[in-house]
């Protein structure tokens, strides 16, 4: 998705182009770029050993390099928020990835300030954590976050790769290059984030995934770095390279980040490269933090630093300065696991991470943080517990400054207990550090589509710990992977309970209740994510509608997806299905089309998007076109192997067109293809049943129960009456 401010760009137009900038000379142009979850310590231009990152450290060789620099918080929106904004957390209220959203009226952004100074503003980012409807795109004429979120309510998960997103960068970046304006680019990459998927040859290269990821990373700042210099911007550009967190990495017992406030998720690396190359090559050991970000621009651009700004310029620091304190804060283990959230503060050489058992290091003599020094040097405990205190802001419900959204929430019962407004007599994060690795575990048991044994190590999670919002919300996953939708509502519900009314999980209850039947029930629960997450809701909302069977209300929820200003692609092929729904085959196959076109635009190449080819198929095979039907549905299975809907239309078509015995191999292509998936054989069975073979669909429900014993909802495929529901209805 693409946002073009006209007014914007003509209030730009009218302000002056020549700016004051570093020295007295021109406004320089500005070039940020995020990378997410990058460890500073995984860097070799920080001693890292193992990796290998030649952009990086060509890039380091022209700047000054930060030693020591610090985020404010362990997650992307959040931390991104206080770099744009120059204050912490909780000061612009944006405390945590979803239901929270800046206020830029109220606080204004880098990108705004700089805007008004004639600057030209631009953004492409890689996680749907930044799209538009968080606030975070304020200032910037063009904001491309061009990302799907489903409407499972994973939608933290929703990224793309960080070459279409520097595709988009460049894209702008060239014609902005003939315009005499300075500029101000913002990419965001989200790799290393998890999961660790390095592509070839970085994946053979490198024995850590991590360090995988951050090599693709790498290559893709030395894209930038170079189109730069192709267009003659290089030397005289501001870059600076930055990460919005860290990563756990086992150091501690968390593999990601959100949970801990240990070195390894809050220090960052920090480069500035400065026009002319001026203090290339200098490492500054002063300690630097994230809300230095804004003011650092500003005062390159030459523009009055605001008062209100909690950071200072970086140009401003000296080794010799006064120790600064650096403040942290993690409020993801209050919200989404129902432990004590943390705050911590840096004042090197100490790090204090104030909780319910609270540590102190010292950074220098045990950078590993192992050694709790808290009864050693009481004087800086108490000092530093002192001076961390006024920091501890009170934490808003998440989405709960919408009247209407509250009072939804209060008639379905989910107000009165939301995580955020507990009392204080919470666990310690790493005092349940074993139920964060039992959760990986059940993860990484879903990963293996081990459905069953997922939930019952999960059943036992909560059990022992009930008000575990994480648990309880994975739970809900599996069941609803084993379409045991009871139990997934269940799990869900208690969710809803413990957080108040989470957006994200309001979504994914809505997606059950919806393949359960109660329509009601999903439109209600998908309506109460609206304010946070437009594009996804009314997504679900259309699907909502289309299972009711109206498909004019679809309809008009799928051009609301459209003028929410999120994915394209996402809300075309929804308008399609209501098209569909609507028999108007013509324009279905027109807004495929355009979906298409629009997925060209933002990918660059001949990527297709999940359900188009099988729409198409739909359309074409439902007239006198079936063979051109079957080749679509092929093409939907060549793109997803795992489409079970492509294969199980593929064979039923066939069977129509009196080719039997195509049809049976398509549906063992299926089993073949996806052999260790339970959606699978249930798919399989019902399409075999729809087939009249009922001999093979005895055979294949027998295989199933055979290999998934502890699944009910493959053990109950041997009733012939029972329905197979599917897994995602579709028109």
């Amino acid at each position: 998705m693409t946002r073009n401010r006209r007014a914007t760009l003509a209030a730009c137009a009218l302000a002056p182009l020549a700016l004051a900038g570093v020295a007295g000379a021109a406004a320089p142009n500005l070039v940020l770029v995020s990378i997410d979850t990058l460890r500073s310590d995984r860097l070799p231009v920080y001693g890292y050993a193992q990796g290998a990152t030649p952009a990086i450290d060509a890039l380091a060789a022209d700047s000054i390099l930060f030693e020591h620099a610090y985020a404010h918080a362990v997650l992307t929106l959040p931390s991104h928020a206080s770099m744009f904004t120059g204050l912490l957390p909780g000061e612009h209220g944006v405390r945590d990835n979803m239901g929270y959203r800046l206020d830029a009226a109220k606080h204004p952004t880098v990108a705004q300030l700089l805007a008004a100074r004639g600057y030209a503003t631009a953004a492409a980012v890689s996680s749907y954590v930044l799209r538009p409807e968080t606030g975070i795109d304020a200032g910037f004429a063009w904001y491309e976050a061009g990302l799907d979120p489903g409407t499972s309510g994973d939608l933290g998960l929703a990224q793309r790769p960080g070459a279409e997103t520097l595709r988009h960068a460049l894209g702008w970046l060239a014609g902005v290059a003939k315009e005499r304006r300075p500029f101000f680019l913002f990419v965001h990459f989200y790799e290393p984030h998890s999961p660790y998927e390095p592509e070839e040859p970085f994946a053979s290269r490198f024995a850590d995934p991590y360090d995988g990821e951050v090599a693709v990373a790498d290559r893709l700042v030395g894209e930038l770095v170079a189109e730069l210099k192709r267009l003659g911007l290089y030397d005289g550009a501001a870059v600076m390279l930055l990460s919005d967190h860290g990563e756990g990495l086992e150091d501690h017992g968390e593999r990601e980040h959100g949970i801990f406030l240990y070195r390894e998720a809050i220090q960052v690396p920090l480069l500035l490269k400065l026009p002319g190359g001026e203090r290339r090559g200098t490492r500054m050991s002063a300690p630097a933090q994230l809300i230095d970000v804004a003011p650092t621009l500003l005062e390159l651009a030459g523009a009055k630093v605001p008062r209100a700004l909690a950071g200072a310029s970086l140009l401003s620091l000296r080794s010799s300065a006064e120790p600064r304190r650096i403040v942290s804060e993690t409020v993801y283990p209050r919200l989404h696991m129902g432990w004590s959230d943390l705050i911590s503060m840096v004042e090197h050489p100490f790090h204090l991470i104030e909780g319910p058992d609270p540590e102190l290091y010292d950074l220098i003599a045990d950078p590993a943080e192992q050694q709790n020094v808290r009864a050693r040097e009481r004087r800086v405990f108490h000092d530093l517990r002192e001076a961390v205190a006024p920091y501890r802001v009170e934490l808003a419900e998440p989405g709960g400054e919408d009247a209407e959204t509250a009072a939804k929430l209060s008639a379905l019962g989910y107000l009165g207990g939301g995580t955020a407004r507990r009392g204080e007599k919470l666990p310690d994060p790493k005092a349940k550090i074993g139920v964060l690795r039992e959760l990986g575990k059940a993860s990484e048991l879903v990963d293996l589509k081990r459905y069953a044994e997922a939930a019952a190590k999960l059943e036992a999670v909560t059990a022992a710990n009930p008000e575990l919002v994480q648990a309880w919300t994975q739970l809900g996953a599996a069941y609803r992977r084993m379409q045991q939708d009871d139990q997934s509502i269940a799990a869900y519900r208690k969710a809803m309970e413990l957080t108040g009314g989470s957006p994200n999980v309001a979504l994914a209850l809505a997606s059950v209740y919806r393949r359960a039947g109660n329509f009601a029930e999903a439109r209600r629960h998908a309506e109460l994510a609206l304010p946070a997450s437009p594009l996804a809701s009314h997504l679900l909302l259309s699907s909502v509608a289309l299972a009711e069977g109206n498909a004019a209300l679809a309809e008009r929820e799928a051009r609301a997806a459209l003028d929410s200003g999120g994915a394209q692609v996402a809300g075309l092929l929804a308008l399609a299905r209501a098209q569909w729904a609507q028999q108007r085959g013509d324009e279905v196959l027109a807004t495929l089309e355009r979906a298409e076109r629009d997925l060209a635009r933002i990918t660059g190449d001949a990527k297709t998007y999940p359900g188009i080819h099988l729409l198409r198929g739909d359309v074409l095979a439902a007239t006198d076109r079936r063979r051109e039907g079957t080749e679509s549905y092929k093409r939907e299975i060549e793109a997803y192997p795992e489409s079970t809907h492509a294969y199980a239309r593929l064979a039923r078509v066939y069977v129509a067109l009196g080719r039997r015995t195509q049809g049976l191999e398509v549906v063992r292509q299926m089993i073949a293809t996806n052999p260790d998936d339970p959606a699978v054989y249930r798919t399989a069975v019902q399409t075999l049943r729809a087939m009249r073979d009922f001999p093979e669909a005895d055979r294949v429900a027998r295989q199933a129960a055979a290999k998934f014993p502890d699944d009910p909802s493959i053990t109950s495929l041997a009733d012939r009456q029972r329905p197979i529901r599917d897994e995602d209805p579709l028109p």
